[in-house]
């Protein structure tokens, strides 16, 4: 299968240096490959939170006959190696963007589903018993120029304009008493909606909960062919096929280019870098002045995010690059860790235990897709999450679980997220198109 970046970045035989698989307890060996033909109603391809989330409610709520294929291990992904910011999110658009071009109510429908899907997360929590160590109460955006706070004036004022939400502004002093201190942050922009997760337990909670309620998981089983075969859709693999009436595509940013001829140039995966101390004592925690478990990132265009993890690691992250060979790998995690000790000096010598990165997927749009294919009925996507999916990646799950059982209402899928994917123009230039981005956003985060 063709993919846009360096091969390395999707070899499924290679182990992921994260903090979160480290730490994740016992893999989901249960999930065994595909070893022969099967039948059944609804394929997933993807054993990410979408396809892990709409296995499940397609067993226990539809009673479906449901089979999901993953290409790796499950959680091996981007969902077993994201920041774990459950939280608001999943577009790229700005307010007045997000107005122009849905309207108000379209603007409120959209932020609905948000808020939703960080329920969600809570719900499944609790309803499935899965011990994600959630912790914190919202999030907070930190500004990383002076000029910023007026931005931030501004988007808390559309906020309870809007959508009713109180979001509290925070100066210099505030960020102090919340144990947020940085000679780097101007002042921030709390918002009481959220909270940070362990990634690599939610997405082996979830394929659990889903096999539990009925569904068939088949791990490191890789779709190679996808086809219309006697009124029915037939999924080619290493080990058998696999023939089903419906089948939903939730591959998000690890998208072969060749899977479907829909989805070709319609995406275009990006680079997102990580790492995770060793754990702070309590004298350096205070030395730095950070103490919130709270989740945070700046007000870069380019940002960086980090939390401080229940077990006192520091997790921090941005996007960048375009080599994913691991010798980029390599250089992009020197890049990350001197954005970290600048941003926050007191622990300029401390040690750095883990590093990994991972692909996050973005549309033209700039916002998520969920739906089915015009010419192909009974074909369906949901993918495109920019980098924010934990929360709302679990809500599409859900969503197309009950669009593909005919529950269009229950799905509630907002008018914003159900147009057709757009196709990139020139698609062989998306990478220029992205490095073009990032020198314009970097020249940005100066002023």
């Amino acid at each position: 299968m063709r993919h846009l970046y360096h091969r390395d970045a999707f070899d499924m035989a290679r182990p992921v240096p994260s903090y979160w698989e480290a730490t994740a307890g016992r893999a989901v060996d249960e999930a065994a490959p595909l070893a022969a033909d099967t039948r059944c109603d609804v394929a997933v391809i993807g054993g990410g939170y979408t396809g892990l989330s709409a296995a499940l409610h397609l067993a226990r709520d539809a009673s479906a006959d449901t089979v999901l294929l993953e290409a790796g291990r499950i959680g091996w992904g981007a969902s077993g190696r994201n920041g774990g910011f459950c939280c608001l999110g999943s577009h790229k658009l700005s307010n007045g963007e997000l107005m122009a071009r849905y309207g108000r109510e379209g603007a409120i429908e959209y932020f609905q589903a948000q808020r939703e899907a960080v329920e969600l997360v809570r719900e499944l929590g609790v309803s499935e018993e899965i011990d994600f160590d959630g912790v914190g109460n919202g999030e907070t955006t930190l500004a990383h120029l002076p000029s910023r706070m007026a931005e931030l004036r501004e988007e808390a004022a559309f906020l309870k304009d809007t959508y009713g939400v109180a979001a509290a502004l925070l100066g210099p002093s505030d960020l102090v008493v919340r144990g947020m201190a940085s000679a780097g942050f101007h002042g921030g922009l709390h918002l009481p909606i959220g909270f940070g997760l362990h990634p690599g337990k939610y997405v082996r909670g979830l394929a659990r909960a889903a096999m539990r309620r009925g569904a068939r998981i088949a791990a490191e089983t890789p779709v190679t062919g996808l086809r219309m075969a006697d009124g029915r859709y037939e999924l080619a693999t290493p080990r058998g096929k696999v023939s089903a009436e419906r089948v939903l595509i939730a591959t998000n940013g690890y998208t072969p280019e060749d899977l479907f001829p829909g989805l070709g140039g319609r995406l275009l995966p990006a680079l997102s870098n990580a790492m995770a101390t060793r754990p702070l004592s309590d004298s350096e925690l205070q030395a730095q002045g950070w103490t919130t478990r709270e989740m945070a990132f700046d007000s870069r265009y380019l940002l960086h995010y980090f939390r401080l993890l229940p077990d006192r690691r520091f997790l921090f992250g941005a996007r960048g690059g375009f080599d994913a060979s691991q010798a980029g790998e390599r250089r992009r995690s020197a890049a990350l860790e001197r954005d970290f000790r600048a941003l926050f000096p007191a622990w300029r010598d401390v040690a750095i235990d883990y590093r990994w990165s991972g692909m996050v997927c973005l549309a033209r749009d700039r916002v998520p897709h969920l739906g089915e294919f015009a010419d192909s009925p009974g074909l369906f996507h949901a993918l495109a999450y920019h980098g924010n999916g934990v929360a709302m990646a679990s809500w599409a799950g859900r969503a197309m679980a009950q669009l593909m059982t005919g529950n269009r209402a229950a799905a509630g899928i907002p008018a914003a997220l159900s147009r057709p994917l757009p196709a990139f123009p020139f698609p062989p230039l998306r990478l220029a198109y992205l490095q073009a981005a990032y020198a314009w956003y970097g020249l940005k985060d100066r002023r």
